[in-house]
């Protein structure tokens, strides 16, 4: 009797083990958050750090899949239109490593703010008073 219970058992546990996976299933990556690789200051309009003008931009940033910035919109402006404008076109130049899932890069949004302090006692307001395009 002992030896036909062994016999029966043999079926069954092949059937299970025809059951399992083959091999192990791969791990799906853990997903990543856009990373900074390179953020140039933007450029200060020399009239308003020379005036003493400056305030804080807050802006909602998209960084495409490919790493770049794909949309900038101002959610909390300076209150001056020259800040707002410099600080988009100083974030447009940012890149970024993309966000992933699933091991693929996606497109990520992000806050941003950007603070412009005015320095009126730097030696650019004496002699940059001609060019009004950078500080």
């Amino acid at each position: 009797m002992r030896r036909f219970a062994r016999l029966a058992l043999v079926p069954a546990l092949a059937s299970l083990a025809a059951c399992q996976p083959a091999s192990p299933p791969s791990a799906v990556p853990a997903p990543t958050e856009a990373m900074a690789r390179h953020t140039p200051a933007a450029d200060y309009p020399v009239e308003l750090a020379c005036a003493d003008i400056g305030g804080t931009v807050t802006m909602k940033v998209v960084i495409g899949p490919a790493g770049g910035v794909t949309d900038v919109q101002v959610t909390g402006s300076s209150g001056v239109p020259e800040l707002d404008a410099a600080a988009q076109e100083g974030v447009r130049a940012w890149e970024f490593t993309p966000a992933t899932r699933n091991g693929q890069p996606i497109a990520q949004t992000i806050q941003v703010p950007m603070t412009f302090n005015p320095t009126p006692e730097s030696e650019l307001c004496d002699t940059a008073q001609g060019d009004p395009n950078r500080l």
